[in-house]
């Protein structure tokens, strides 16, 4: 659903005319991205960036994209958060911008703008993924080495029959192959998290924040699993078989079906100390956040959030 619904006081042709404004304005979002691309601490492209989503995040849901509206917001704050640290070594910022331009564009129903060829340093290969070891290539096998041709065989004076050779002697058989030693027996389970129990399950029915988290987790290289349903959520949280370890459940309050509290509530009951859960909401006021610590949440975020400061704080509460 990309809340493309004209609100009914809308003049006629008032929606047309915003999407050709717009048309316009993802042109200049992707010439921003490949500016970050050349120098990703370009203060200048990435305070036209914060200020472009500044202007889509007020602007989109007037016209009834309240799905852009929010993935603007979020990208808002994160370009608030480049610009204050613009030479943070550790952040890609091309990639997300370009993403950025990508999904509103999808929001949005139109076109992707044409993106001009990145220009500086070619991409690096990314990363392995947590828990992977790269492979290194096989080495190539030697050629055998020929044997050396031997003395000619000594030829027969003439007029006297020539020797037939000895025939070589019987060829040895070859020694058995050495035993194989027994297999050991399997080794007790590892203490570390097994590769398939994620290290990240978030609960989120806000499809533009949640799209925003799927690219930040999946860019550097977490396990994760997202549920957009909270009474489904529940269902597979008490189901997971997590062998020994503690995701990090970052758990929205507002869901769809049942709140983030009752969800909760019934892993405490069930399951206790096996998720580490961090609320997410857009009610920052002291009291939610005080009623989500007092019950016994790790922390709270409140949205929209930067997906740098999200990202950094999901490093320190995995353990990375």
């Amino acid at each position: 659903m990309t809340g493309q619904a004209t609100p009914p006081e809308l003049p006629p042709g008032l929606l047309q005319e915003y999407l050709a404004g717009m048309r316009t304005e993802l042109a200049t979002l992707a010439a921003i991205a490949e500016r970050l691309a050349v120098a990703k601490n370009d203060r200048a492209a990435l305070q036209a960036l914060r200020r472009a989503a500044h202007q889509i995040h007020g602007s989109a849901g007037s016209f009834g994209f309240m799905e852009a509206s929010r993935l603007a917001a979020g990208m808002e704050a994160t370009a608030k958060d480049w610009a204050d640290w613009p030479d943070d070594p550790e952040v890609e910022r091309a990639p997300l911008a370009r993403w950025f331009v990508a999904r509103l564009a999808e929001l949005l129903g139109l076109a992707l703008p044409r993106m001009p060829a990145a220009v500086g340093p070619p991409a690096t290969s990314p990363p392995p993924r947590v828990g992977t070891t790269p492979r290194s290539p096989a080495p190539q096998a030697k050629p055998a080495p020929q044997a050396k041709p031997g003395p000619p065989a000594p030829r027969a004076p003439p007029g006297q029959p020539s020797r037939k050779p000895a025939p070589p002697p019987p060829a040895q058989p070859a020694p058995p192959p050495p035993a194989k030693p027994a297999s050991p027996p399997p080794a007790a389970r590892p203490q570390v998290a097994p590769l398939q129990v994620p290290e990240v399950i978030y609960v989120e029915d806000d499809a533009a924040l949640a799209g925003l988290l799927e690219y930040g987790l999946r860019a550097h290289g977490y396990r994760f699993a997202a549920y957009r349903n909270g009474r489904e959520a529940l269902r597979e949280l008490l189901a997971l078989d997590v062998q020994g370890t503690h995701p990090l459940l970052l758990l929205d309050v507002d869901l769809p079906a049942l709140d983030g509290y009752s969800i909760f509530d019934a892993l405490q009951r069930e399951r206790p100390g096996t998720y580490r859960v961090v609320f997410t909401t857009v009610h920052g006021t002291e009291e939610e956040q005080l009623r989500g610590l007092e019950a016994g949440a790790l922390d709270y975020l409140v949205k929209p959030m930067s997906l740098r400061v999200a990202l950094e704080k999901i490093k320190r509460w995995v353990g990375r």
